[in-house]
């Protein structure tokens, strides 16, 4: 045999053991069944694989996991100052959100009855800073009047006031 008999005669000894190797269970090869599984490298542009923010891979589990609801509703807490205003924000806060109802407590009765007036303009700002839906009505509380009961057991009935006369 001379060039290119030989080639051929190399080149189909090589082909015989490609397909025998491949043939053979456990070996990764040319075979159609290994073949989905050799690695595919990612171009130059964009991949489910290459590094994502964290943002963007936080707020998609929250869409997969059904809490985005929740998030939004804390945004309105964590971002309260910036949606409502300094000044409203200085003498108002968030207490409870739940079912698009917030809960706001006023350091004063004269600022409660400020916010009362000032409802759907508060509701307005919110839907723009955190989506629409998320606050549906606002329910305003004055300040806290002091509790005279004190510790985990209580007597029935008006106190100590009653035995002075």
């Amino acid at each position: 045999m001379r060039g290119p008999d030989l080639a051929r005669a190399a080149l189909e000894a090589a082909r015989a053991s490609a397909k025998s190797r491949a043939k053979q269970p456990g070996r990764r090869g040319a075979g159609g069944a290994n073949r989905s599984k050799r690695r595919r490298w990612s171009g130059a542009g964009p991949d489910d694989r290459d590094p994502q923010p964290l943002g963007r891979l936080a707020s998609r589990v929250a869409t997969e996991h059904g809490w985005a609801e929740r998030l939004a509703g804390g945004n309105v807490f964590g971002k309260w100052a910036k949606l409502v205003g300094e000044d409203v924000a200085e003498h108002a806060k968030p207490i409870t959100l739940s079912d698009g109802e917030l809960t706001v407590q006023a350091d004063s009765t004269a600022w409660a009855t400020q916010l009362r007036l000032l409802q759907r303009e508060l509701i307005k700002r919110i839907a723009a800073g955190v989506g629409d839906g998320v606050v549906k009505k606002l329910k305003v509380q004055g300040p806290q009047a002091p509790n005279w009961r004190f510790g985990p057991r209580h007597a029935p009935g008006r106190g100590p006031r009653d035995t002075y006369g």
